[in-house]
């Protein structure tokens, strides 16, 4: 697997059951009461994070998703955890219903809001760079998705498109996000580690490979 200089490379994969691995997030956080539980889902672009969270969702019933590229739109790169914590995972430890219409939303014309209703089981927060210190005291439990470079910039030039405009965005995003991951180190910190991309034999609709 080529990963980026300083992330550690998991080991011994194993294919679990999805409904498994939910136990084992849920089991992290034993306490939760009147709340959701609040879940990232972090990895790099490309490597199956929204893929993961929507599974997620479907399985869970009562469960939500917030992208945190929401957050970020026409905002920041990297620099989005304060608006997060302030405007969605506090009035979700509160028990309160989310709705947030960031100041670039307004600004940029873009309709809507990023709404999470009250009474929610799950809240799975997914994004690059969900994982991080700032965050940690509002997030329950947390998985890093894993994959090999080559595959998620295949996935990404698939599905973004790999025009001189595209490769300055992923140059200027790259930039920031290096460092970034290789300070907060979230593949250390994560309650599970997953395969974005993996060769084992598995059913994608009910199973997923995790390492040990």
């Amino acid at each position: 697997m080529r990963l980026h200089p300083g992330e550690t490379e998991a080991s011994e994969w194993r294919v679990a059951k999805l409904t498994d691995v939910v136990r084992r997030l849920r089991e992290e956080a034993p306490g939760v009461t009147g709340r959701p539980l609040v879940v990232a889902v972090d990895g790099r672009g490309g490597a199956g994070k929204s893929t993961l969270a929507e599974r997620l969702r479907s399985l869970v019933p009562g469960s939500e998703v917030v992208h945190t590229d929401d957050v970020a739109w026409n905002h920041a790169y990297f620099d989005w955890g304060g608006l997060l914590v302030e405007n969605v995972l506090v009035p979700l430890h509160r028990g309160e219903a989310v709705a947030f219409r960031p100041v670039a939303w307004a600004e940029h014309d873009r309709p809507g809001a990023i709404h999470v209703a009250s009474g929610a089981d799950v809240v799975w927060v997914e994004g690059t760079g969900i994982i991080r210190e700032q965050c940690a005291p509002w997030i329950d439990a947390s998985i890093w998705v894993q994959g090999d470079l080559d595959e998620q910039e295949r996935r990404l030039s698939a599905r973004d498109g790999d025009s001189a405009e595209q490769r300055r965005h992923v140059g200027a995003w790259l930039a920031e996000e290096l460092p970034f991951l290789l300070c907060e180190q979230p593949w250390r910190q994560a309650t599970v580690v997953v395969a974005g991309t993996s060769e084992l034999r598995h059913d994608p609709e009910s199973e997923i490979v995790v390492a040990v």
